[in-house]
């Protein structure tokens, strides 16, 4: 399970990984992916509905998402500017931000082409 996690650029859901994983239970499953992420070595990413993805945390730097409400479709993206942003933001309220993470919500090019 932690060289799926690996080899994904972002976030798998439990019901992705189950699947991807037919050797281990699904309950091991979601056994798993609690425990590393106490351990902080992975983090959950809320993609909207009661779904949730599961991604390594990367100590390099992090990504936030893109999430198509149409299609699930999850991206990944980087902005320094956003990252910038958000510094700014904790010096002027004097809050240390000790983690972040933001998830865009709309619709991917082929949704809006379709709708």
């Amino acid at each position: 399970m932690i060289e799926l996690l690996a080899s994904e650029r972002c976030a798998v859901t439990a019901l992705e990984i189950d699947r991807r994983l037919s050797s281990v239970g699904r309950a091991s499953v979601y056994r798993t992916l609690e425990r590393l992420e106490q351990l902080h070595l992975v983090q959950r990413v809320d993609i909207g509905g009661d779904a949730a993805g599961y991604e390594r945390v990367d100590p390099e730097g992090h990504h936030h998402h893109l999430v198509c409400e149409q299609c699930g479709l999850l991206s990944p993206f980087a902005s320094e500017a956003l990252e910038q942003a958000i510094e700014a933001v904790s010096h002027r309220s004097e809050f240390t931000v000790a983690a972040h993470d933001v998830v865009l919500r709309g619709h991917c090019p082929d949704c809006t082409a379709t709708a």
